[in-house]
C-alpha cells in the first residue's frame, strides 16, 4: 500500500462542501456506510460520505459512469451489507476508491449524473455497515492497564508484554452510533465480605477503541504474517465498548469479561479504508527497558508503519445539557498511535494457531489511553475508579455514567502536507434499565 494521487492535498471536489477544512469527509477520504432515508422502509445499501453528502450506490449503479470491476464492487456495495464488496478483495477495493475519487474530483464528465446520486447525510439513518460473523475485542493499551491496575495495588499480568490478550465479544448487542445503551442488570459484591448482590449497574463505564474490519481472512489451519497483516484489514471506525464495572470486578475470575461487556457495543457507521489511511501510518515503537515481541510478533514493515496516528476526543453531556442546549464538555483527548500492539499484530497472533478470520469479523483494539493526564480512554482511569470525579460542565460531576448521559467519541487524521480525514461520530445515551418481564 503506497501513496497515490487520491492522498494528494491539491485535488479538490465539485462537491464545495467536501473541500471545506473542517469537513470530515474530503474528497482524500472516502469512507463507507450502510444508510435508508430516514423514517423510510427503504432498502438499506450502501453508499461512500463525500462532504454533507452520501453516494447512493444502489443509484450510482443504475448510471453508466461506472464500468468494468469498478462496477462490480458498486453492485456488491449496494446490498443491505458490505460483505459482498470485502468479499471482492483488496484489487476491488482499491478500483472502487479511485474510481469514486474520479467521479468526485473537479472535472469530472460525469457530475450531473453522480449529484443526482446524492442523499444528504442529514437525511440518512444508519445501521451497522457489516454482517459480523465474530468480534474479539483486545486489551492493548499499557497506559489503560498500568493506570488499572495501580488502582487495585497489583502489577501489569505478564503475558502482557507478550501478546495482545483478547476475548471473544458478544455480536447480537453490536450497533451503530445514536445507540440506547440500557443500563445492565448484574451481579455484583460491592463489600466483599458479604454475599453478591443483584441489581442495576452502579458503575456504567465507556471504553475508547478503534474497530478494525476485516476483509479477506485466512483458510482454517493456517497463520497470517505480520508482514502482510494489514493488507487484511478493510477499513477502520470508532468503537464503544460499553462496560459495568462493578459486574466486571466480580464475575471475571477466572475466564474474563461475560456480562459486563455483551449488553452493548457501539460502532460509528463509517468505515475508513486502509488505503484513506496510509498517509497517518507511523512507526511502531516499544521501551527497550520492556520485552521485545518474539519473531512471529516482529516485522520490518510493523516496525516502519504499523502504528496509526488516529487523533481521538471523548465528550459527556448530561441530559440536562441537552435540554438545555449545553454542548458536551470534552474530558480526553489522545492518539491511536499509543498503543502498545499494533492492529498487524492482533491479526497476526489471532491466526497464529491457525484460527480462520473471515470477511466482516470484527477486531476491537481495546482501550486507548495515552500517557499524559487528560489522555485517559475509560472514567475508570479518569475518575480512579469513582474516587475523584471530573466536571463535565455546568458544576455536574460524574464517577460513572449516569441515566440520560451521552458518550460521544470524535476521531480524525491530520498531517502536514495531507487533508485532514475524520471519522464522523460515534455516540450513545444511557438509559434506565429494563425490568425482567
Amino acid at each position: 500500500m503506497q501513496l497515490n494521487h487520491t492522498h494528494d492535498i491539491t485535488r479538490r471536489s465539485w462537491l464545495e462542501q467536501a473541500n471545506d477544512s473542517g469537513s470530515d469527509f474530503p474528497l482524500q477520504n472516502l469512507p463507507l456506510c450502510v444508510f435508508r432515508r430516514r423514517g423510510t422502509a427503504d432498502a438499506w445499501r450502501g453508499g461512500i460520505g463525500i462532504g454533507d453528502q452520501i453516494v447512493d450506490f444502489a443509484a450510482l449503479h443504475q448510471t453508466d459512469c461506472i464500468k468494468g470491476l469498478a462496477a462490480d464492487a458498486v453492485l456488491a456495495a449496494s446490498a443491505p451489507t458490505l460483505n459482498k464488496l470485502l468479499e471482492l478483495g483488496p484489487d476491488a477495493w482499491k478500483t472502487l476508491r479511485h474510481s469514486l475519487f474520479e467521479l468526485l474530483e473537479t472535472g469530472s464528465p460525469h457530475e450531473q449524473l453522480v449529484r443526482k446520486t446524492l442523499v444528504a447525510q442529514v437525511d440518512a439513518e444508519h445501521t451497522v455497515p457489516v454482517q459480523i460473523g465474530d468480534y474479539t475485542d483486545f486489551y492493548t493499551s499499557l497506559d489503560h492497564a498500568v493506570n488499572c491496575c495501580r488502582q487495585f495495588g497489583i502489577e501489569v499480568f505478564p503475558n502482557f508484554d507478550w501478546l495482545p490478550i483478547g476475548y471473544h465479544g458478544r455480536v447480537s448487542s453490536i450497533g451503530v452510533s445514536g445507540q440506547k445503551i440500557f443500563r445492565p442488570m448484574g451481579q455484583s459484591r460491592p463489600n466483599p465480605n458479604a454475599e453478591p448482590v443483584y441489581g442495576p449497574c452502579q458503575r456504567l463505564d465507556y471504553e475508547l477503541e478503534i474497530g478494525a474490519v476485516i476483509g479477506t481472512g485466512n483458510s482454517s489451519g493456517t497463520s497470517i504474517p505480520l508482514a502482510s497483516a494489514q493488507q487484511h484489514i478493510f477499513g477502520l471506525c470508532i468503537l464503544n465498548d460499553w462496560s459495568a464495572r462493578d459486574i466486571q470486578t466480580w464475575e471475571m475470575q477466572p475466564l474474563g469479561p461475560f456480562l459486563a461487556k455483551n449488553f452493548a457495543t457501539t460502532l460509528s457507521p463509517w468505515i475508513v479504508t486502509l488505503e484513506a489511511l496510509i498517509p497517518y501510518r507511523t512507526a511502531w515503537t516499544r521501551s527497550p527497558e520492556r520485552p521485545q515481541p518474539l519473531s512471529y510478533l516482529s516485522a520490518p514493515e510493523n516496525t516502519e508503519f504499523g502504528a496509526f496516528d488516529i487523533q481521538l476526543d471523548v465528550s459527556i453531556q448530561s441530559a440536562r445539557q441537552r435540554d438545555e442546549g449545553g454542548k458536551p464538555r470534552t474530558l480526553t483527548h489522545t492518539s491511536f498511535r499509543h498503543q502498545y500492539w499494533t492492529l498487524g499484530q492482533m491479526v497476526a497472533h489471532h491466526t497464529m494457531g491457525g484460527c480462520n478470520l473471515q470477511s466482516g469479523d470484527l477486531l476491537g483494539s481495546g482501550t486507548i489511553s495515552g500517557p499524559a493526564a487528560g489522555e485517559a480512554g475509560a472514567l475508570i482511569e479518569l475518575t480512579v475508579s469513582g474516587a475523584e470525579p471530573v466536571d463535565i460542565g455546568d458544576g455536574e460531576l460524574r464517577g460513572f455514567l449516569e441515566d440520560g448521559d451521552t458518550v460521544v467519541f470524535r476521531g480524525w487524521c491530520e498531517r502536514q502536507g495531507f487533508a485532514r480525514i475524520g471519522f464522523g461520530l460515534n455516540y450513545g445515551t444511557v438509559v434506565p434499565f429494563q425490568p425482567l418481564k
